[in-house]
């Protein structure tokens, strides 16, 4: 997989640009704000339908302007396809494919495929735990783009829920019952997506273990040895292998969820709000039995943030679908072996997109198409 074309239209500082691409490395040299971030954040979204950089999609139109394009040109086996997307403030945004309208925005999903490593992965590591959750959920889209349907599912029952939950415990303290049989209904939701949410979550986990460890071992041979685990608040309901086949059980899965929540109604009525499901698990990160929040050094959690986005790249790889990767603008926060290292894997990529202010940041290995971004115009040298 690559990408044959990047064209942005009014997308954060871009009035408009035009990159032509080839496989291999491209590395996007310019000074820093003069918009290189931008442009990966473009073929990012494209992929996720997301930024790396914020939460909303509104700080991505340029100023001054009421929607900002998206295109790329993807080739996949062989077989090229265009995604065209149309981010609009305050509205809907709206995706074609081959210049063709799809039902839904999300249906883009899966064509083009990333793996990006940011400065901003630093998170990953010190960050609360929501930003390991979402982590782990735009890889899940990554390797099976139908989580994107499943997510959205689970968010929407979650804030019905939340809503009912609100008003029921409103309606208790006044010495009503409230709407407890509706409550019912709404936990069986719950619990059913929720439990296919979890039980993607628990087999990604167990798929990406082992080369996150690898990974880690790689940048940081004298560190201790990092692992990856996933808590949930009912682990203690099911078996640990979380059903019989060795993979997680969906119907295991459902049944705690619902015992859970059961247990947790009169808590949930009096704060208004689920404390039962995945929007409340974790990404354990370990080095040596120790969480990595709050003992890893400064280095150390850099390892963990690169060996996390290497796993992801390995881990898509081993499922047959390679992806693209990005890496911005983290050369010059890396030791010299984290950088040998991290050119090492991203040598052997079908394509690789770096973003550097100083062209000596980026390793030799990655010597390919040069560009220069300034004066909001960009070249290939």
């Amino acid at each position: 997989m690559y990408v044959r074309h990047l064209q942005v239209t009014d997308f954060r500082s871009w009035k408009h640009a035009d990159l032509e691409l080839a496989p291999g490395p491209a590395v996007l040299v310019g000074a820093n704000g003069q918009g290189k971030t931008n442009l990966v954040e473009a073929l990012g979204y494209a992929a996720t339908l997301g930024s790396h950089r914020v939460a909303t999609d509104a700080p991505l139109i340029r100023h001054g302007c009421s929607r900002a394009i998206v295109r790329t040109a993807v080739v996949n086996d062989g077989r090229e396809l265009t995604i065209e997307l149309e981010i609009t403030a305050g509205k809907a945004n709206r995706a074609r494919v081959n210049r063709g309208p799809v039902p839904r925005t999300r249906d883009v999903l899966g064509i083009l495929r990333t793996v990006l490593f940011a400065p901003e992965d630093l998170a990953l590591v010190r960050g609360d735990p929501g930003e390991r959750r979402r982590f782990l959920d735009e890889l899940l889209v990554l390797r099976a783009p139908r989580y994107a349907g499943v997510r959205a599912d689970y968010d929407r029952v979650l804030r019905q829920r939340n809503a009912l939950l609100k008003s029921s415990g409103h309606a208790r303290r006044a010495g009503s019952k409230g709407d407890i049989a509706t409550l019912d209904v709404w936990d069986g939701h719950l619990a059913r997506h929720g439990a296919e949410l979890l039980a993607a979550r628990l087999d990604l986990v167990a798929d990406l273990a082992g080369h996150v460890t690898a990974a880690y071992a790689g940048v940081a041979p004298e560190s201790r040895p990092a692992t990856i685990g996933y808590r949930s608040g009912i682990t203690d309901s099911f078996p640990e292998e979380y059903g019989t086949t060795g993979r997680a059980d969906v119907e295991v899965l459902t049944d705690a969820l619902l015992a859970a929540m059961v247990a947790n109604r009169d808590q949930e009525l009096d704060r208004g709000v689920s404390l039962v499901g995945p929007h409340r698990d974790e990404l354990e990160l370990t080095l040596d039995e120790f969480p990595a929040k709050g003992y890893a050094s400064h280095g150390e959690s850099w390892s963990f943030a690169l060996a996390l986005r290497l796993g992801s790249y390995e881990l898509l790889r081993a499922d047959g679908n390679e992806p693209v990767l990005v890496l911005d603008d983290v050369f010059a926060e890396l030791d010299r072996r984290r950088r040998e290292r991290l050119a090492e894997v991203s040598v052997a990529a079908e394509q690789v997109l770096v973003t550097a202010a100083v062209a000596e940041d980026v390793p030799a290995e990655l010597t390919g198409a040069r560009y220069l971004v300034a004066d909001g115009e960009v070249h290939r040298e």
